[in-house]
């Protein structure tokens, strides 16, 4: 493979003075009299250009003609244009960024940008979505999808390693694969499809499969009309299904190892540059995480002097944010799993407690004051999986290709879905989940 010849920002402060090529955008350009400076962003940072001004050439002087070229291509270059030069490396420890700068020798414009771009710093968060690739080139955003691809590379490392199988399942469904509430619906030929919601049903499906452990990272999809800073139609969901468990006890202990292995990874390698760009100290949380019954929670959300108006008795976000205080006041830890949910606002295939029916054995695990993840240990018994699904209302007969999973022989099994762009939102202390997706889809917004 042939590639343009350049070295990475990055790289320049492992070489010697000397030749060097390199290549990128144009961040900001200082056209003084006698000296230009520019300043090059590529993928990996950014690096000071130098070049002594020509203002005027000697005639017949193809030397002084060639430098004043480049003065004047230098002057007129525009914010985000990209360019190529070949120069001089020279560590110089009066640059402030980085130490060294590139002493322009041949300079090249490969792509010419509008001089006046259409969105600032100081722009709208829609603003800058509608133009998402000009606002990508900034380096907080350039950080945040580098911190998510080692966040699933080490997700992914501690399951392979642990002799999970990945699966890639379906995103187009001939039925619903949770609940015919917030479903995205299409023509599919001649029937209907629906997107799915989760892979639930088929990293389930997995299990009596003898696969035994199952992990997917993959799109899901919610008919939501929610504008909350933390919903959005078209997400990543990060999943995991294993058997042989006992209860959701052992869900949990997976699903704080996997968070832990993420963080890790994410701080070594990007702890400092997260220090410099966001501010603060990544944190890598010790284990085990706290754990509360969903009636501990409720009585520490009242103590607190909130009342959570739901009629179901769910935690409402500021419930949420109540409990995820009280985990880092008492146990100093960032999260907080909400254990033992009502069966009542809970899905029919999570399994309940046996010795009292009304609860279940599952979970939510709160991050930084919000839900990332719902997790739970699910029914196998396929005679009270029925009844379960009855008792919310639902047909069996509906649920044939689901239900006879079960009549063939599962182990008992669990597992958990969550958020990746949540996650990262949280870790990264971000306002809005659509600063930490690379092209947010909403109820509002199918473009770019």
């Amino acid at each position: 493979m042939t590639v343009i010849e350049r070295t990475r920002i990055a790289d320049l402060a492992s070489l010697p003075d000397g030749p060097v090529s390199v290549a990128g955008w144009v961040e900001t350009v200082r056209d003084q009299k006698k000296v230009q400076f520019v300043v090059l962003r590529d993928e990996t940072g950014a690096v000071q250009l130098v070049n002594p001004a020509t203002r005027e050439a000697a005639e017949g002087d193809d030397a002084s003609a060639a430098a004043l070229a480049t003065t004047e291509t230098i002057s007129g270059l525009a914010h985000g244009s990209f360019i190529h030069v070949a120069g001089t490396l020279k560590a110089d420890e009066r640059v402030k960024l980085g130490g060294l700068e590139v002493k322009v020798g041949e300079l090249t414009v490969v792509s010419a940008a509008i001089p006046e771009t259409p969105i600032a710093d100081d722009s709208s968060l829609d603003k800058r979505l509608d133009w998402r690739f000009l606002d990508l080139r900034n380096r907080k955003q350039n950080l945040i999808f580098r911190i998510q691809t080692t966040l699933e590379h080490a997700f992914r490392t501690y399951w392979v390693e642990r002799d999970y199988i990945e699966i890639h399942t379906p995103k187009l469904m001939a039925s619903a694969s949770e609940s015919r509430a917030e479903l995205f619906q299409l023509e599919y030929f001649e029937t209907t499809a629906y997107l799915a919601q989760s892979p639930q049903n088929f990293k389930q499906m997995a299990q009596p499969a003898g696969f035994g452990a199952v992990f997917e990272i993959a799109d899901a999809f919610r008919a939501d009309p929610s504008f909350t800073s933390r919903h959005a139609t078209e997400f990543t969901s990060v999943d995991a299904e294993f058997s042989w468990i006992e209860s959701h006890a052992d869900v949990m202990a997976m699903h704080e190892e996997v968070l832990v292995a993420g963080i890790t990874a994410v701080k070594e390698k990007y702890g400092t540059a997260i220090e410099e760009v966001f501010g603060f100290e990544l944190q890598v949380p010790t284990t085990p995480f706290p754990r509360v019954t969903l009636a501990e929670a409720r009585k520490i959300v009242a103590d607190s002097g909130y009342e959570v108006v739901r009629a179901d008795g769910d935690l409402d976000p500021e419930g949420e944010r109540r409990v995820s205080a009280w985990a880092k006041e008492h146990h100093g830890s960032e999260f907080v799993f909400v254990t033992d949910y009502d069966a009542s606002i809970r899905p029919y295939y999570h399994m309940r407690h046996a010795d009292d029916p009304t609860l279940t054995n599952s979970y939510d695990l709160l991050f930084n004051g919000a839900e990332i993840s719902t997790g739970a240990q699910r029914e196998h018994r396929v005679d009270v999986l029925t009844a379960q699904a009855e008792e919310k209302g639902l047909d069996p007969a509906e649920l044939g290709w689901y239900l006879d999973f079960f009549r063939y022989g599962v182990p008992p099994h669990g597992g958990f879905g969550m958020g990746l762009a949540r996650v990262l939102m949280l870790m990264l202390g971000e306002p809005s989940i659509r600063e930490v997706t690379y092209l947010f889809r909403g109820p509002t917004r199918l473009t770019p």
